[in-house]
């Protein structure tokens, strides 16, 4: 349950952070981070959140540790590249290599998923 649980959580904070970026935007009718908006949205509340409910669904899958490796990369993939992006939006690209490496890390982390979710799925088809 610790993924599944830390996820969520993750996911409800993401959702949150999103959306008062989208408001704070709005309001100031300046749209120059609506990228990292979208990426909170989608990376932090949307991912997340189907992680969570993934793992929730299928608990066996939880365990181990692949699915750990799959939620430390997905976390410090996103937490490195939400500011990474924002300052090269903001024209200060100094942390290029560290928004490269964190795609390189969410890549990986979605790879790692894909077999996690083979592998839980293949099991339950062969019980079913």
């Amino acid at each position: 349950m610790f993924v599944s649980n830390n996820f969520l959580r993750l996911g409800a904070l993401s959702a949150l952070v999103g959306m008062s970026l989208g408001v704070w935007m709005g309001a100031n009718q300046d749209f120059v981070l609506r990228p990292v908006h979208a990426h909170i949205n989608l990376l932090g509340f949307a991912s997340m959140m189907l992680f969570g409910l993934f793992y929730r669904v299928f608990p066996a899958a939880g365990r181990g540790w692949l699915p750990m490796a799959h939620f430390v990369l997905s976390v410090i993939g996103f937490l490195i590249l939400m500011p990474s992006l924002t300052l090269m939006l903001l024209g200060k690209p100094l942390f290029m290599p560290g928004m490269i490496a964190s795609e390189i890390m969410l890549v990986a982390s979605m790879a790692l998923f894909v077999i996690i979710v083979f592998n839980a799925t293949m099991a339950k088809d062969q019980s079913a």
